[in-house]
């Protein structure tokens, strides 16, 4: 009994080993120049939105209009009682022009397995906004999915929130997730794209 024990706690540590090395690999930019690496986030970013669009046209509009917005890549994995994400995307600025590059990670605990690959849409309503995000890049709070999606097969729940002057949207390219957490996710601007 004790050996079955031991073989189901190593199983576990081995498949969480494997599924964080799998979601650092997603979320990672990997090599390349910093015009490569700039240039990846931005078709990132159009493909997002085309999604989006897609989804919700009436998004487009309200990002043209919008003082700002940003687009993010985000891998996240959840283990039992852990989870962890990473990725990274760009704030565009649209009074000014300016783009920021910036990273991200999250970690929470709660309760839930899988890793899933989801792009995360921020409008910022406010240029007062975007200078916080930019700035300070914290959020926290509750999260509950679940997620069953390889390309374009399968389902995931995705929605659209409310924090003060940002409306926030979450669409989940692919993975295998059912979770409930309670997470914080920090932002912050990359120093070698910026």
């Amino acid at each position: 009994m004790i050996n079955l024990i031991r073989t189901i706690k190593t199983k576990r540590i081995m498949f969480a080993a494997g599924v964080l090395m799998l979601v650092s690999g997603c979320a990672s930019m990997g090599s390349g120049t910093v015009a490569e690496k700039r240039d990846a986030i931005l078709t990132m970013q159009d493909v997002a939105l085309a999604k989006l669009y897609k989804e919700k046209p009436d998004v487009k509009a309200q990002i043209e209009t919008a003082p700002g917005y940003a687009v993010f890549s985000n891998a996240n994995v959840n283990i039992i009682f852990v989870s962890a994400g990473t990725g990274y995307g760009v704030v565009n600025n649209n009074t000014t022009g300016h783009q920021t590059y910036m990273n991200m990670a999250e970690g929470g605990v709660g309760l839930g397995i899988g890793a899933k690959d989801y792009r995360i849409v921020l409008v910022f309503h406010s240029q007062k906004a975007i200078n916080y995000f930019i700035e300070n890049g914290w959020t926290a709070g509750g999260n509950a999915d679940a997620t069953a999606k390889a390309g374009q097969k399968g389902m995931s729940v995705e929605g659209e929130g409310y924090l003060g002057d940002i409306t926030v949207y979450t669409m989940t390219e692919s993975g295998l997730a059912l979770q409930a957490s309670v997470k914080g996710t920090k932002f912050w601007p990359d120093k070698q794209l910026n």
